[in-house]
């Protein structure tokens, strides 16, 4: 069964090809993320995050001072709120918590360090509504895992407390795309290749800022003191190799890590649950590892 529904999935994605222009990107994200809407159960309040657009979503029966705040992939220049709106409502649905969903800024017109910045205001906003660090999950998939990564590192340096533990999904750790999976992968994987990536790190990296820089490339950053680690990473992935080797730099330093590969499954294969049932037991997972370290 579920192999048949990745197969859907995977039509689906061949019937929308990329196209160029970073507009017609951006929509063409926000069509193959949202063709199943939300749960009738889920209700959605907009919000203003510090000048950044943002979204919290509860369903009946979740507890709302516990949250999960999550950035949503694209490589830095395209998703949204719209195109994550149904993986991020279902992981609060199964972690029995509020979600903060929130629209950074994007490449190539808002290019590093925007999103960066952006992630730590919004981090300030969620803390200045008074809820405790150790109540609250970050979450991203792809460069949305970057950028909720990044965070962490931002307020470990700065000597404040973190958030009670991560989920990185697909996560996007290096710019000099220098994974062996990349490669191995190429065949299989629908949606991420080299060149493509290659495209949106110069987007999104001004001149002068090395791929290696960890404020953008976390597998060459200082991991210490980093909270609980939750990674989901398909098998089928190019980018398989940028999660196994972040887990593995993140246990060196005696970081919590728990790594999940999932066979057969695609990029951010979350994104379809609605009608993929490991897209359903993986965000299940990732409920049952945030409830148990908020």
């Amino acid at each position: 069964m579920a192999q048949s529904e990745i197969e859907a999935v995977r039509a689906l994605l061949s019937s929308k090809p990329r196209p160029v222009g970073w507009l017609e990107r951006r929509k063409r994200l926000d069509d193959v993320g949202s063709v199943w809407p939300v749960a009738d159960d889920v209700k959605l309040e907009a919000v203003d995050v510090s000048g950044l657009q943002g979204e919290w979503s509860i369903v009946p029966g979740s507890e709302p001072s516990r949250v999960l705040m999550f950035f949503h992939g694209g490589g830095y220049c395209s998703g949204s709120i719209v195109s994550h709106r149904r993986m991020v409502t279902e992981a609060g649905r199964a972690g029995g918590m509020r979600t903060l969903a929130v629209a950074y800024r994007l490449a190539p017109e808002h290019p590093f360090p925007a999103a960066y910045d952006d992630a730590l205001t919004a981090w300030r906003f969620l803390r200045n509504q008074g809820i405790p660090p150790a109540r609250i999950a970050v979450g991203g998939d792809s460069a949305g895992a970057g950028l909720a990564i990044a965070l962490i590192g931002q307020l470990r340096d700065a000597h404040e407390e973190r958030p009670g533990c991560a989920w990185l999904v697909s996560p996007w750790t290096n710019l000099t795309m220098s994974g062996s999976t990349f490669a191995t992968k190429d065949g299989v994987d629908p949606i991420i290749h080299k060149e493509y990536l290659n495209e949106l790190a110069n987007a999104y990296l001004p001149t002068g800022i090395d791929g290696k820089d960890p404020r953008v490339s976390p597998l060459y950053a200082d991991l210490t003191s980093f909270p609980p680690l939750l990674i989901q990473v398909g098998s089928a992935e190019t980018l398989l190799d940028d999660a196994t080797r972040f887990a593995s730099a993140a246990g060196a330093m005696d970081v919590p890590v728990t790594l999940e590969i999932w066979p057969h499954m695609i990029h951010a294969w979350h994104l379809w649950n609605a009608h993929l049932e490991p897209g359903r037991r993986a965000l299940a997972n990732a409920g049952a590892f945030i409830r148990a370290h908020l």
